[in-house]
């Protein structure tokens, strides 16, 4: 099953993936996270032993231009690059738990069509291809990795969303822009909810009742702040990321 995460910046969408992703692996499967996220801090979230060692493929320069037959000064490139060899180069294991990181592309005025970024989204591709595992995407912030149509091969799209309207707005706007690239299965997912009040707003305003609802829990913010993986914390919301995970069957 493939599955990606999105919502606006600072709902908590990397926090609950990596929920997602502890559970999964208790339950016996082999769990693939690849964070999309421009600033990535997943690694950190599951405790990956030295998350300072890993270098994100957007950061290799020279290896994507290569794979991409890009020259400078030239507009053309490979729209089909080889990249198979990557998924299992630039994949580290730990805690049980495998995980890729894509980074950030910084490419002045090419915008979304830029080679570096062709050479991602085939990767991107493979990966969710991948037979025999969860593939679980944690998504930049916002809605243009959805302009970008990078993910529109995924099984389900789970939209983070908070007690606010701002957040109600962004959500509502990624579940459209989804619709539009043909993601059939779409889902709210709230957090940092403190009671029914908040859980009666949010299905108001998004039009129907997020599929679980997480408390606004101390523990994994004191978790998070300490640079302690929140992983450890997954008992204390089991019921709600099985309850996720059941919605998604």
């Amino acid at each position: 099953m493939k599955i990606a995460i999105s919502g606006k910046g600072g709902v908590g969408k990397t926090t609950i993936m990596a929920l997602v992703a502890e559970q999964l692996k208790r339950d016996g499967n082999e769990v693939l996270i690849i964070d999309a996220d421009p600033s990535p801090h997943m690694a950190q979230t599951i405790g990956v032993k030295d998350p300072g060692a890993i270098v994100p493929i957007a950061e290799m320069k020279t290896l994507l231009q290569e794979r991409s037959g890009k020259t400078e000064g030239s507009p053309f490139y490979n729209i089909n690059p080889q990249v198979d060899d990557l998924l299992s180069r630039y994949m580290i294991e730990d805690n049980g738990l495998k995980l890729m990181v894509l980074g950030a592309i910084e490419s002045g005025n090419q915008g979304c069509a830029c080679a570096e970024s062709t050479v991602l989204k085939r990767m991107l591709t493979k990966l969710l291809l991948a037979p025999s595992q969860y593939a679980l995407l944690d998504m930049e912030a916002g809605v243009e990795h959805l302009g970008r149509g990078t993910i529109a091969g995924v099984d389900h799209l789970l939209t983070v969303v908070i007690p606010s309207k701002s957040s109600i707005r962004t959500a509502l706007k990624v579940k459209r822009l989804a619709e539009e690239v043909g993601i059939k299965s779409i889902h709210f997912v709230g957090n940092k909810v403190a009671d029914k009040e908040d859980e009666d707003f949010l299905t108001e305003g998004l039009g129907l009742k997020p599929i679980a609802f997480f408390p606004d829990s101390l523990e994994i913010s004191r978790a998070e702040r300490k640079g302690r993986p929140v992983t450890e914390h997954l008992d204390e919301v089991a019921d709600r990321v099985r309850q996720l995970l059941t919605a998604l069957q």
